[in-house]
């Protein structure tokens, strides 16, 4: 089960994060994680919204270069160890990690984080197999 992520590149510019972000606002789009990645002269902006396809299309109507793509979203128990665990299983069958940064930690003791690996499908099969909880866009909304 894949989630869908917006990823925007804009410029390594005052004021531009701040273009984006109004663009989502105006579209009534709510954000709910966010990360941001920068080199001299561009960032990567990578978000999970509650409706990525709206958010998607305010983008490129606004001249902004975005687009969807498929990740992982796991609810994990809030725990030590948890994280190791999860990535052990992982580097067991040989999947690499691209990125991942944290989306929430709930009240009940779960905490969940977004993951691009190298082969998304098999990913979600070994993590699942393993009893992993893995959220849609739809699950993502209502935490």
């Amino acid at each position: 089960m894949q989630a869908k992520q917006l990823s925007v590149f804009i410029e390594n510019r005052e004021g531009r994060l701040d273009e984006v972000l109004a663009v989502i606002k105006s579209a009534g789009v709510n954000i709910l994680s966010l990360s941001l990645a920068d080199t001299s002269e561009y960032g990567l902006l990578r978000l999970i919204v509650n409706d990525p396809a709206a958010a998607d299309a305010a983008l490129k109507t606004n001249g902004f270069s975005s687009m969807l793509t498929g990740v992982l979203v796991v609810r994990l128990d809030n725990k030590v160890g948890s994280l190791q665990d999860f990535l052990g299983i992982l580097a067991k069958e040989k999947i690499n990690l691209e990125y991942m940064y944290g989306l929430t930690i709930e009240n009940g003791g779960k905490a969940s984080l977004v993951i691009k690996a190298s082969d998304l499908d098999k990913a979600a099969s070994i993590l699942l197999k393993a009893g992993a909880e893995l959220l849609s866009n739809e699950d993502i909304v209502k935490l």
